[in-house]
């Protein structure tokens, strides 16, 4: 399961404008914001973004300038992927740390959706236990060790938002690198880049 909810794609204007820098080209600017002050690229500007981006990557500088912020909701077992970009990515996320104790457990808090019946019945039973667990530290004194048990015991499934901040380029080396991955989520998370305002000219370049 993922949750992509709350985006936006930033910084268009003054990325295509920087693009035009190296011939002066300025004047050919053709792009303008619509009535839902959305930036519409002209057809001067998208010809030169389209080919900037099939020249590679050392000449597309612009696209790392287009910035785009989302608030993803995903499993632990997903983000330990996701972790491996570390260039041109930022994420602040909800704490696991700090914040596991502060709600009751639920099925809804797990990525269980390829669960099989079987597995699911037990999953439902380490569920109960880790509510056993949160109460008990709630009300014995908030003890290390039920806290280490809850910490230990949660599944890779437990999903966990985060507010992360990217940029194009980055998106590109994502969609390229998972769309054929073998995890559910990686398909959604690159059909959610491919839908980006000029994912498909910028991003995927088909």
């Amino acid at each position: 399961m993922i949750k992509i909810e709350r985006f936006s794609v930033m910084n268009l204007e003054n990325a295509m404008r920087g693009a035009r820098n190296p011939l002066n080209s300025w004047s050919r600017m053709d792009s303008y914001y619509d009535e839902n002050h959305q930036y519409i690229l002209g057809p001067n500007d998208l010809d030169l973004a389209v080919r900037l981006r099939r020249a590679g990557s050392d000449h597309r500088k612009f696209l790392r300038q287009v910035m785009v912020s989302a608030d993803v909701t995903a499993p632990l077992y997903w983000w330990k992927e996701y972790d491996t970009y570390k260039v041109g990515t930022v994420a602040n996320s909800t704490s696991t740390m700090h914040k596991i104790h502060s709600k009751p457990f639920s099925r809804e808090d797990f990525s269980t959706d390829h669960m099989t019946e079987p597995t699911l019945a037990f999953m439902d039973q380490v569920i109960e236990k880790l509510e056993e667990i949160r109460l008990r530290y709630l009300e014995e004194g908030k003890k290390k060790e039920d806290w280490y048990d809850m910490i230990q015991l949660l599944p890779s499934s437990y999903n966990q938002m985060r507010t992360c901040s990217l940029n194009y380029e980055t998106l590109i080396n994502i969609y390229y690198a998972r769309k054929d991955h073998k995890l559910q989520e990686w398909h959604s998370f690159c059909d959610w880049i491919a839908s980006l305002p000029y994912g498909k000219e910028l991003i995927i370049a088909e």
